[in-house]
């Protein structure tokens, strides 16, 4: 992965809000309704090379596909794998589930999530690599003459697949995400093997204390959080470290996140990953304090921070001078040339929710780059 050798080079989480007409087939498709697989497949391949060019027009240096293909970053697996079926309860998280009247607002102002959280009801193996191979030609196409300085593409942790998608079949939970490791590890080596830099998303390592696995005490939580990143090594073990990064966050909503895990319990078990790149919270009012927490930890020389200085679930701007001081904190924990600028998540969770409108996104993007621009002169001179 290019890093900020020169200045500060300018990145995000992934996903970003797909066009209407993408959104709209996408939900047929995860409802299974009818709807034009070839039109999809159309719109989704030129939804990609306007994503990827209004990325670069932003002055984002390292772009990714928006995930224009994905009704969810934690459950597209089902499509891709076998064993999957039906939907499962969602129980509220543990820090609105007090407050019925606000989870009603939300609702009304971002909709409903709209996919569907299958069971594992059998084997989990690889099914269909369809989908992964054409998500690699659209962005590989998108790229050609794209101007930009490097690409992602992002891809589910087994942790947070086992999260969204509760296990029904395996003995333990353990087996099952053993098991998911060992059927997406195809999938990260191919993204890799393309060319890009892969991003795996990681929140089941701080969101499910709160959410999926939320029955369980903070040292199970922990223990199981370590299960989780042992797979995810494994599944990584044919890929360099310096071709990975990972996200981790305590879930991409406004809300009181007064259950958040503290960032200074997971700092360690996040630090034991392979992917050299982090990319984690810290502009969001509930974690923008944790910078000390990085600072007081034993970060590795090898490992690369990409925090987040833009909020996800926020219309507002962020001003540049503010987006140029939270990069000055972190360069100055690791150095500067060991800092990406990023967003605390994706800007497009699921495909056709949320509150974000796209035009502010994107100015939001431009601030971005805006601010690591101030940022480096200050760091370079």
């Amino acid at each position: 992965m290019k890093l900020s050798t020169d200045r500060i080079l300018t990145t995000h989480v992934g996903s970003l809000p797909r066009p209407d007409d993408v959104a709209a087939l996408l939900l047929k498709k995860e409802r299974e309704e009818e709807y034009d697989a070839e039109e999809l497949e159309t719109l989704v391949r030129q939804g990609v090379a306007d994503i990827v060019a209004r990325q670069h027009a932003a002055g984002v240096d390292i772009v990714s596909d928006g995930e224009m293909s994905k009704v969810a970053y934690s459950t597209y697996a089902k499509d891709r794998l076998t064993g999957f079926e039906g939907d499962s309860p969602r129980r509220p998280n543990l820090d609105v589930a007090p407050y019925p009247d606000f989870r009603a607002k939300m609702a009304r102002m971002t909709g409903d999530q709209p996919m569907r959280r299958p069971q594992c009801v059998g084997p989990v193996e690889v099914k269909d690599r369809e989908p992964l191979q054409k998500d690699l030609e659209n962005f590989r196409a998108a790229l050609e003459g794209a101007g930009v300085a490097d690409a992602f593409m992002t891809s589910s942790s087994p942790g947070v697949a086992s999260v969204f998608m509760p296990n029904a079949w395996y003995p333990t939970h353990e087996a099952y995400v053993d098991a998911l490791g060992a059927a997406m590890k195809e999938e990260y080596e191919a993204i890799v093997g393309a060319g890009f830099v892969l991003q795996v998303d990681c929140p089941d390592l701080a969101m499910a204390f709160h959410t999926g696995f939320q029955g369980l005490t903070e040292e199970e939580f922990l223990h199981r959080a370590e299960h989780h990143i042992d797979v995810l090594n494994g599944a990584l073990e044919n890929v360099p470290a310096e071709s990975v990064r990972m996200h981790v966050c305590w879930g991409n909503y406004e809300g009181p996140h007064d259950y958040d895990i503290a960032v200074s319990k997971i700092i360690p078990i996040v630090l034991r990953a392979k992917p050299s790149a982090i990319l984690f919270e810290a502009s969001n009012p509930r974690h923008a304090h944790e910078w000390k927490d990085w600072r007081d930890a034993d970060i590795p020389d090898d490992k690369v921070l990409a925090p987040g200085v833009l909020d996800s679930t926020s219309n507002f701007v962020e001003h540049p001078e503010l987006v140029a001081q939270r990069i000055e904190t972190f360069a100055a924990i690791v150095g500067r040339e060991r800092v990406l600028a990023g967003s605390d998540c994706g800007f497009g969770t699921f495909a056709g929710y949320g509150k974000m409108d796209p035009d502010i996104i994107f100015r939001k993007l431009e601030s971005l780059a805006e601010g690591a621009a101030i940022a480096s002169e200050r760091l370079w001179g």
